[in-house]
């Protein structure tokens, strides 16, 4: 996971603008608090453009210890967090502006824990929950995922690709939008590269901007 973190900047710059730029462009006006889920090495703060305010009310939450370190050595007025998504985290309710998850629901056993956590953490009237996902399963994805990452991963460790990334991306397109709408309703959704095709088949990730639900009892 690393050495992806680390390549895919590198070498695949129009996709990583499209999954670090949705987030930005489509956050509320105003927002104060961020939460940004499966944070990585920090990539996504290099597209954030963060008042002094904003920056020291950051949260980048990290599952590895040794990736939270290395966003707190490039990012030290942000707060890198060791924490799984998927658990109840140590923030009151409605204490974030913005939740980010940006290719991080994809790879989640419980799927359903961290939408209704992520539904507690955000401010009911103005908080946005923001993601990017893959287009998992699609031809165009499958086609790209082939020259990239499973070429990098083959070379690299010299052992096939197909049973890691089926341990990893365990959710499709359909399964996360329908876990999504259980508690929040989607506001946006933009397709990359073919914007104006909305089809998972013809495209290689999806940005959503979900409002959360009032009320989600029953």
């Amino acid at each position: 996971m690393r050495r992806w973190h680390e390549v895919l900047p590198r070498r695949y710059g129009v996709i990583e603008s499209f999954n670090h730029g949705f987030p930005v462009t489509a956050s509320p006006p105003g927002f104060r608090r961020t939460i940004e889920v499966g944070a990585g090495l920090g990539e996504h703060l290099q597209y954030e453009r963060l008042s002094p305010e904003q920056e020291e009310n950051y949260y980048a939450v990290e599952v590895l210890d040794s990736m939270a370190s290395r966003i707190r050595e490039r990012y030290p007025r942000v707060h890198a967090v060791v924490a799984d998504c998927q658990q109840r985290m140590d923030f009151p309710d409605d204490y974030f502006d913005r939740y980010i998850a940006v290719h991080v629901l994809e790879h989640l056993p419980n799927l359903p824990a961290c939408v209704a956590e992520a539904w507690r953490l955000l401010d009911k009237r103005a908080g946005r929950m923001l993601v990017v996902i893959p287009c998992e399963g699609s031809p165009a994805y499958s086609l790209a995922r082939r020259v990239s990452a499973q070429r990098l991963f083959e070379k690299t460790y010299g052992t096939p690709y197909g049973p890691f990334i089926r341990r990893e991306h365990l959710n499709v397109p359909s399964e996360v939008i329908a876990e999504l709408e259980r508690y929040f309703e989607i506001e946006l959704r933009r397709y990359f590269p073919l914007r104006l095709v909305p089809s998972t088949a013809c495209n290689l990730c999806i940005g959503l901007a979900l409002r959360p639900r009032v009320d989600v009892s029953g």
